[in-house]
């Protein structure tokens, strides 16, 4: 019978215990518990950040709205009362200058308004000057946009519609004015056939639209 051979390095080698085999087990489960208690502790912090974030987020926009409004309620005192010394000073001249225009107009009123809540019609004209044949409406911006040539549009026709209700013939011209006029702002109101009112130094000049100006 031949001798039993031992394989070099493995004298007196035994498999590992069960013992040993379960204790490394328990602490591998151990070390992957403790790493997941970190990983959720990690994510529950993340989480407290994103929170207090998005709170400071809040809270700071909050406050720029606030100074925002603040800003811009200063902003519209401001513009009102330049309004309110730009009507009264450009209101008295209008009249005289519309004359080279063949508009005769004895009358200039300042901030008249309409409130025909039967017929459901308000609107507010800064200048409105009137014969017994004629009334032109004049509206009167620090910085004249396209939006409010639309609107003063709109505004004629209000106007229109008031005075056929309540039998008025009148012919009406509309007329705008800004201290600020862009190239562009200046062609469309001229195409939309108002007469432009724009400052010249210490006085102002008018501006006939293109062709003949519009009536309502």
């Amino acid at each position: 019978m031949p001798a039993t051979q031992t394989v070099p390095g493995t004298e007196g080698s035994h498999p590992p215990s069960f013992e040993t085999v379960w204790a490394a087990l328990q602490e591998l489960t151990a070390s992957q518990k403790e790493t997941d208690r970190q990983m959720k502790e990690t994510d529950r912090r993340l989480k407290e950040t994103e929170r207090i974030i998005k709170e400071s987020q809040r809270e700071t926009d909050r406050i720029m709205k606030e100074g925002k409004d603040d800003f811009y309620k200063r902003i519209g005192s401001l513009t009102n009362l330049f309004g309110d010394f730009t009507l009264g000073m450009v209101a008295p001249k209008l009249c005289e200058k519309f004359i080279d225009f063949k508009f005769v107009f004895p009358r200039a009123n300042l901030n008249v308004v309409v409130n025909d809540k039967k017929n459901d019609i308000s609107f507010e004209i800064d200048i409105m000057l009137e014969n017994g044949d004629t009334a032109m409406l004049v509206e009167v911006k620090t910085k004249l946009t396209e939006e409010r040539i639309n609107k003063h549009i709109k505004r004629l026709e209000k106007m229109r519609k008031h005075a056929n209700l309540h039998g008025d013939k009148r012919t009406f011209f509309g007329a705008v004015a800004g201290f600020a006029v862009t190239d562009e702002v200046r062609k469309i109101a001229l195409e939309e056939g108002f007469y432009l009112i724009e400052p010249d130094g210490e006085n102002f000049i008018i501006t006939p639209p293109n062709g003949e100006p519009k009536e309502w």
